[in-house]
């Protein structure tokens, strides 16, 4: 059985350095996933994984990767469907945790915005990321592995 560990859609990711605290404190590895070389921290729980700059190609590495034991931090929502089928918890840098439940509405919700603005209609964008938004990250990761961690018996 493998250990719990947190895979990251880290090239928009605003939290990078809240997922490191909280793998070092909970002893759980990192995987950092860009179409870019990041930095990241030198530490053995850290590693990095630089896809290809292709289409979705960081999105896919993470999908074909995921399983039971995982915490998946995206704000991408077709990629959260796609941890969610293979076993994987998921959480927003929000702290928003995606469901098998709440999936398919955010999904459907994703499509009207991609089509009002593919119409020209001007909708605003996500609100900005506050204080709040952060700790209820922190909170919802703890949450995640301790899920996670008692799944592995």
């Amino acid at each position: 059985m493998s250990k719990a560990r947190i895979l990251v859609d880290a090239d928009a990711c605003p939290v990078k350095e809240e997922i490191y605290k909280v793998a070092y404190r909970r002893n759980v590895a990192v995987v950092v996933v860009s179409n870019a070389r990041i930095r990241i921290p030198d530490h053995e729980l850290i590693e990095r994984v630089v896809v290809s700059d292709g289409f979705d190609a960081a999105d896919d590495w993470i999908a074909e990767t995921a399983g039971p034991r995982d915490v998946v931090v995206t704000a991408d929502i077709l990629l959260a469907e796609r941890c969610l089928k293979e076993g994987a918890a998921v959480i927003g840098p929000t702290g928003k945790p995606f469901t098998s439940g709440s999936i398919g509405s955010a999904v459907a919700v994703r499509a009207i915005m991609a089509d009002l603005r593919v119409g020209g209609d001007a909708i605003g964008g996500p609100a900005p990321f506050t204080k709040a938004d952060r700790s209820r990250f922190l909170q919802a990761l703890d949450e995640a592995l301790v899920r996670a961690e008692r799944s592995q018996g």
